[in-house]
């Protein structure tokens, strides 16, 4: 059996067409996350906030809103961020 001999330069080669492999497989199965947008009755219900209490929300620009037309819409990461950027910590320290 004769013996090959493996260079640094194949190495390397080698190295470089795994990466671009790699790079490729990314790109073919790497999706966008769809969004996940939420309409004011959903809002509504989730939060248990009278209409009028979400429409403050929005016009004071607490909570970012999109319309389309006569709809409004609200994207549900920035809502979950909303909140948890607004978490209160308790007074006594427990939890």
């Amino acid at each position: 059996m004769a013996a090959t001999i493996i260079t640094t330069e194949d190495l390397m080669e080698f190295k470089m067409e795994l990466l671009e492999e790699f790079k490729q497989l990314m790109v073919e199965h790497t999706h966008p996350k769809p969004k996940n947008w939420l309409r004011s009755s959903d809002i509504r219900k989730r939060f248990e906030i009278s209409p009028s209490t979400l429409h403050s929300l929005r016009s004071r620009n607490i909570i970012p809103s999109y319309k389309v037309g006569g709809l409004v819409f609200y994207d549900a990461e920035e809502i979950d961020q909303i909140i948890l950027d607004n978490k209160v910590e308790p007074m006594d320290g427990t939890v």
